[in-house]
């Protein structure tokens, strides 16, 4: 029941914010994001316990990098992970830190955590185990900083003591061995998940009360264990989250505070402000972010718009995409039974929701939609409905299946799709079951937004 951020630092220095960590570079608007997780989905099916990255340029949309498949794994331990946490370093280069876990066995007590040095986070060396007590208990989502008062960087994770899970804190200078535990944050309940982030002279540190499963902020002059006290009331999307993770952005003074609940059947949900300090945070629209497909418990880092490009140029982009409805943008366009349809992120089987754009079957300048887990499967209308079938090799289906990329009817950042032998209809959803209509002007603005979609991974 744990998960843990992962705020990091990428050397950048974001107007006004110090993120305790070396600022070595101003943040540009062509700056970026990496983001690291593992995956788990509602059935299981993608639980890989190993470290994935993503990417983005706007930290809101992320693109999974190695086909979503891990970047490093585990040998030592479990030999799984789960919190992964980056953290640029002040030699420039970058640490990744994770909890010593291998799926879901909460009675695991480790007194260890999974530690890799990189240089850019596309190899991974010195791999190790960090000792960072001898208490019969866990340390669970380590998150670091650089302690500049001390010359230290600070490892901060979940342990229990005193019957309760509370925040502990040892200091290190290389991860290599570390200072003896000592006791960082107490509420005197449950908590998990702190997550740190410096903005003007304040700290804050976000966590999870762990008794309700909601976000708490808080605050402090300086990072001396004892001294962060409540800022914030309770934060939730009405279900259970944790794993706070809060960035800024390049291009504007936004900050965006991530949360993920914590179940298998679980999504991540955003919140935004422009004043840390105030402590009040806005609910974000599902249209506004979408996070890497079966991620679970982010950690964030700023990255410079090279590292962004190296990264993306090293680990490959994804072969496939996932269509986001506009309209009900919780839910992705899917196959079920051979009908196409939208539902609720995340769904098993997870396969169902992704498709290669290839060239229209009828027209090159077309676009064609080809299953994944079944890819000699397309989809095409019939009777004016989408279903996903075989390709006959007839012109009838090829002309079925192949539709126009056009603006989005309701958004023109977004898309829409035109048939190609019926070029009156666009495809859209209705009763979150897909097929063709006539939209015209006259056409309502929901039939408009029902035919607007979101090409993404």
């Amino acid at each position: 029941m744990k998960r843990r951020t992962l705020l990091s630092a990428t050397g950048a220095a974001l107007a006004g914010a110090t993120l305790l960590r070396p600022a070595t570079a101003s943040a540009a608007p062509g700056d970026g994001y990496v983001m690291a997780y593992f995956t788990e989905s509602p059935s299981m099916t993608a639980a890989n316990y190993g470290l994935h990255l993503a990417v983005s340029s706007d930290g809101l949309n992320w693109t999974p990098l190695n086909q979503n498949r891990p970047v490093a794994t585990p040998t030592l331990g479990s030999r799984g992970l789960r919190d992964p946490f980056v953290l640029r370093k002040q030699n420039g280069g970058f640490v990744v830190l994770a909890t010593d876990l291998n799926g879901t066995d909460w009675n695991y007590q480790s007194q260890y955590l999974h530690v890799w040095d990189s240089a850019d986070l596309r190899t991974f060396t010195g791999y190790r185990l960090l000792k960072v007590h001898s208490l019969a208990t866990h340390a669970w989502a380590p998150e670091a900083y650089w302690d500049a008062g001390r010359g230290q960087y600070a490892v901060v994770y979940s342990a229990v003591t005193g019957g309760r899970n509370v925040l502990m804190v040892n200091y290190t200078s290389d991860f290599v061995t570390a200072s003896a535990p000592q006791t960082f944050f107490d509420p005197g309940y449950d908590a998990i998940d702190g997550s740190f982030v410096s903005v003007n002279g304040v700290n804050y540190m976000y966590f999870k009360n762990n008794t309700n499963s909601t976000l708490l902020g808080t605050r402090s002059t300086t990072l001396n264990p004892g001294s962060f006290s409540i800022h914030t009331a309770a934060i939730g999307p009405g279900r259970g989250v944790e794993a706070p993770q809060i960035v800024k952005s390049h291009t504007a003074n936004t900050w965006y505070l991530w949360g993920d609940t914590w179940s298998p059947n679980g999504r991540f949900f955003c919140w935004q402000t422009s004043n840390v300090a105030g402590g009040t945070w806005s609910l974000l629209n599902d249209r506004a972010y979408t996070q890497p497909l079966n991620s679970k418990h982010p950690g964030i880092a700023p990255v410079t718009s090279a590292e962004l490009t190296a990264l993306t140029s090293a680990w490959g982009l994804p072969t496939w995409n996932r269509i986001k409805s506009y309209n009900f943008p919780d839910r992705y366009v899917r196959h079920g039974n051979n009908v196409a349809r939208i539902d609720p992120y995340p769904f098993e089987p997870y396969q169902d929701q992704l498709w290669t754009l290839v060239p229209g079957l009828a027209d090159p300048a077309g676009v064609s939609f080809r299953s994944v887990n079944y890819p000699d499967r397309y989809l095409r209308h019939y009777d004016y409905t989408i279903r996903l079938a075989a390709n006959d090799g007839t012109s009838a289906f090829r002309g079925d299946a192949t539709f126009y990329r056009t603006a989005g009817l309701a958004d023109s950042s977004w898309t829409s799709f035109r048939s190609y032998n019926f070029p009156d209809r666009y495809l859209r959803h209705y009763d979150y079951l897909l097929r063709i209509d006539p939209l015209t002007s006259s056409s309502p603005a929901t039939d408009r937004q029902d035919a607007t979609f979101r090409i993404g991974y």
